[in-house]
């Protein structure tokens, strides 16, 4: 609780405020301007379209288009919300240097983004992050500091760090400048896709579809946005439906396959957005995880983590829970797979 009240009180008093909630709500000039920084830094990935789910038995007409974020420099999405911070950032917080925590993606996407500007990166990660992650963050020049697997514990040491150091915090997902950032793949999917009807995105800490459900609501209202998240850290899908933040422990949500959507808690201003802006939110077991990851790892372009692949696996298995649309899209969001893994999942009868 007193990580939540901390979170909210650090808010950034930018934005617009929604006149029924204290929590400022990203606007679309936000995105725009974070889409513009963006211009030669991160990928503009073109949708894919895909026949993974034409050979089940159900035929339903539906088409899915694929958002390849694993194309990014790093291998996923975060890069564009990482750089959008920093490059926000005045020239004296550039100097104090910056810092995060995460389990791998967004640590990359600080160490490459903060390399690009000249600024001091340190990352606190969770021992159980993946190695090629926290291998692939320190060949970006950034420091590492490992603790334990705790979401709640790799942010209090990177805050008891900023207190110590003068360091800026660039969170994970709980920031504005994160979720516009994010967000800028919504305008994306507009842009390439205007007749979309669906979009489904992985739900970790809730800066992607925060910023995704932002963009397509204050553009297209009518295109539904839904989430997808593991069913051992639904911790998102639990805060929608009780109305307030709920917080798993951290050994449940450990146990997940999809390393990068181990958070206990959504971040407080996400949860705004998700509230405001987000359709519905589905899990997925593991096995159906798995599968998402087998069926797209077909095709070299399409190779996910189990991060990446959640949203996919959401269209495959939950057709019933999702709205009946024909034009839908789902966002990769990741590709960082170690190939031992890859071959083991690809393996499995």
């Amino acid at each position: 609780m007193a990580c939540l009240i901390l979170a909210l009180q650090k808010t950034p008093e930018i934005g617009t405020l929604d006149p029924t909630r204290r929590t400022p709500i990203v606007t679309l000039n936000q995105i725009r301007e974070a889409q513009f920084r963006l211009q030669g830094i991160a990928t503009r990935t073109k949708p894919i379209r895909s026949h993974i789910h034409e050979g089940d038995s159900a035929k339903d007409g539906r088409q899915l288009y694929l958002k390849p974020e694993n194309q990014q420099p790093i291998g996923a999405f975060k890069l564009r919300g990482a750089y959008n911070k920093i490059a926000s950032l005045s020239a004296d917080e550039r100097k104090r240097g910056v810092i995060t925590y995460s389990s791998g993606n967004h640590a990359q996407g600080v160490a490459y983004s903060a390399r690009a500007l000249g600024v001091k990166a340190v990352i606190v990660m969770p021992n159980n992050a993946p190695a090629m992650k926290r291998e692939a963050t320190a060949a970006l020049g950034a420091e590492i500091i490992l603790v334990g697997p705790g979401s709640l514990e790799r942010q209090l040491k990177a805050e008891e760090l900023a207190a110590q150091h003068g360091y800026v915090i660039v969170p994970p997902y709980n920031d504005e400048k994160i979720i516009a950032g994010q967000g800028t793949m919504g305008l994306e999917i507009l842009e390439d896709l205007p007749e979309v009807e669906t979009i489904l995105a992985p739900v970790g800490g809730g800066g992607m579809i925060s910023g995704i459900a932002t963009a397509i609501k204050l553009t297209r209202p009518s295109v539904k946005v839904i989430g997808a998240e593991p069913a051992l850290a639904a911790d998102a899908q639990a805060s929608l439906r009780a109305g307030k933040i709920v917080e798993l422990p951290a050994e449940q949500v450990s146990r997940t396959l999809a390393d990068g959507l181990r958070t206990q808690s959504i971040g407080p201003i996400n949860f705004q957005h998700i509230q405001k802006y987000v359709d519905d939110i589905v899990t997925v077991t593991e096995d159906e995880i798995r599968e998402a990851v087998r069926r797209l790892a077909a095709i070299p372009e399409t190779v996910a983590e189990p991060s990446g692949a959640v949203a996919v696996a959401a269209f495959l298995f939950h057709r019933e829970q999702l709205p009946k649309t024909r034009l839908n899209v789902a966002v990769i969001s990741g590709g960082n797979i170690d190939p031992q893994t890859l071959a083991q999942i690809k393996n499995q009868p």
